[in-house]
């Protein structure tokens, strides 16, 4: 296993003496033997962690396990992938997941640069209202959404321009080379992802693409196919899905687009770049600021038509297929067929296998039916839909909020097929030449863009924790027929014990939301020594 081969380099790269070669190797051996003992650490501490939270993580933590097995059995060149990109990529996902999900720095840092980006934004509405008018709110999608599009577009043509950009997406592209092993135009393309889209981040290394093997252009596909863009994603900000979770699964989705495409189609081939210092970053043609953001506000013109033409005719299509299954199901006496009840039974293992309840696993199967066949855009716009009926007085427990939060991580990726001809289009475009070899890794790209996305999402669901809203946690706990022992159910028992006042030894009384059936079911499972529980069996 070469998960520390880095490090042996230098060392043996500075001491060729046989004395000194032996001391190497031994160091070598060690620091291996380290980062080995470390791992399985890592391992061993989240698998007790993740028992500890429940079954629900459990399930995502196996879910996990089962995806990556599968890429292993349908690899295209089975055993050939390297270990180091398989267990450095799952290992930063982890890194960044524990950092983010499970840290109050992490949380409250990234819950702050989700609330800045919110708020900025909302300068976005300054210059709808002026072209649009004060009701411009009554058409919100192409007056409140769209024109988001158009101003984020701007910036990040800015940030490109002053070299903040190109910086940016180098380091992390070096830093996803160095420790996964991955060539540095499959790390950097990856690493533009997090920014740009499935069209856009292959201009970056535009001139090596006729160059790039089987696997390095099923790679970039495939990263292209993990992730959403910088400016797409203030979209769905704007629709009301949380923005730490959006934020976390962009970076996230970079180190597992690369881990699952090197698996799915190892390297068989030798890349003809292969030191960061041989790859000079395009950048852009605008010779000052203004121009900067003049020509990225032109450029959104492209995305913003593309999407309101996809969306009207996809919702269109949509309704028609919808019709279509009902009166046909209903010549089969089944009149509510449709479209998305076909998805949520075809997805639904899929859904449940991430960790998502089984009261919620088709609600969530739908949606990665609709993200899969149609686009991501109309499946966010529905999980917008769940989550504001939520927020408004509906079923409101912990599954259904972990539920929401494994959706967001696995829908949020380009990995759909009208997505799939236009990254063969672009790609080929820029490299006629490959064209034949970009159509033959277009299917098998999809395919593991859409496993990072659920790879993402199930690391998600291992690792977050949300706050429970404990009267209503342990009302529908004890609702169910089987009630297993969790963290979360002791936790809010302990709440509801610190909740309840005992006037006299017969008079038990409760506070805080708590019902007198939940009391009942907390000290059947869970007694405890504040009071006599045998006063409320």
């Amino acid at each position: 296993m070469q998960t520390c081969w880095f490090i042996s380099s230098l060392l043996s790269s500075s001491l060729c003496s046989p004395a000194n070669l032996s001391l190497s190797l031994s160091l070598s051996l060690s620091l291996r033997t380290i980062c080995v003992l470390l791992l399985v650490a890592v391992v061993l501490w989240l698998a007790l962690d993740t028992a500890q939270q429940g079954t629900r993580q459990l399930v995502s933590f196996f879910g996990l396990l089962l995806l990556i097995f599968l890429m292993m059995l349908f690899s295209k060149h089975p055993f050939r992938w390297s270990w180091q990109t398989l267990l450095c990529g799952v290992g930063l996902q982890f890194v960044f997941g524990l950092l983010i999900l499970r840290t109050t720095f992490g949380l409250g840092a990234l819950q702050w640069l989700g609330k800045l980006i919110e708020n900025f934004m909302a300068f976005t509405d300054v210059g709808s209202k002026f072209v649009f008018g004060a009701t411009y709110t009554d058409h919100f999608f192409v007056f409140k959404v769209m024109p988001i599009l158009v101003f984020l577009s701007s910036v990040i043509s800015i940030l490109y321009h002053i070299g903040f950009m190109p910086w940016l997406v180098c380091k992390i592209g070096f830093l996803m080379q160095v420790t996964m092993g991955t060539s540095p135009t499959e790390s950097m393309a990856a690493a533009g992802n997090i920014f740009l889209g499935q069209t856009d981040s292959p201009l970056l290394i535009r001139p090596y693409i006729s160059g790039l093997t089987l696997s390095e252009i099923h790679a970039v596909m495939t990263g292209g196919f993990a992730s959403i863009s910088g400016t797409i994603l203030g979209a769905y900000i704007s629709f009301g899905v949380k923005s730490t979770h959006l934020l976390t699964a962009s970076v996230m989705s970079a180190p597992a687009s690369l881990a699952i495409a090197k698996m799915f189609w190892p390297e068989t081939e030798t890349p003809r770049v292969t030191s960061s210092h041989d790859l000079k970053m395009e950048r852009g043609e605008s010779t000052n600021l203004l121009e900067a953001a003049s020509q990225g506000a032109s450029c959104a013109i492209g995305l913003v038509a593309n999407i309101v033409v996809n969306i009207i005719a996809f919702m269109a299509l949509l309704a028609f297929l919808d019709s279509t299954l009902s009166w046909l199901g209903a010549m089969l006496d089944y009149p509510q067929l449709s479209f998305s009840l076909i998805c949520s039974y075809l997805f639904m293992p899929l859904s449940f296998m991430m960790g998502v309840s089984w009261e919620d696993s088709f609600i969530v199967a739908e949606l990665i039916g609709i993200k899969t066949f149609i686009n991501e855009f109309v499946a966010y716009q529905r999980l917008s839909e769940l989550i504001k009926k939520r927020k408004a007085g509906g079923p409101e427990y912990v599954h259904q909020v972990h539920s929401e939060t494994i959706a967001t991580y696995a829908l949020c990726g380009f990995s759909n097929f009208a997505s799939l001809g236009m990254t063969v289009g672009a790609m080929s475009a820029m490299a006629p030449d490959r064209r034949a070899d970009i159509s033959s890794c277009g299917f098998r790209a999809l395919i593991a863009g859409s496993v990072s996305c659920f790879m993402t999402a199930c690391i998600a669901g291992v690792l977050y924790i949300p706050d429970l809203h404990c009267p209503q946690f342990l009302s529908t706990e004890f609702n169910n027929t089987n009630v297993t022992m969790s963290s979360q159910l002791v936790m809010c028992c302990k709440q509801l014990y610190n909740s309840v006042t005992v006037y006299e030894p017969l008079n038990v009384t409760t506070g805080g939301g708590f019902s007198d059936s939940s009391l009942q079911g907390c000290c059947t499972l869970s007694p405890t020594t504040q009071f006599n529980c045998s006063l409320v069996l």
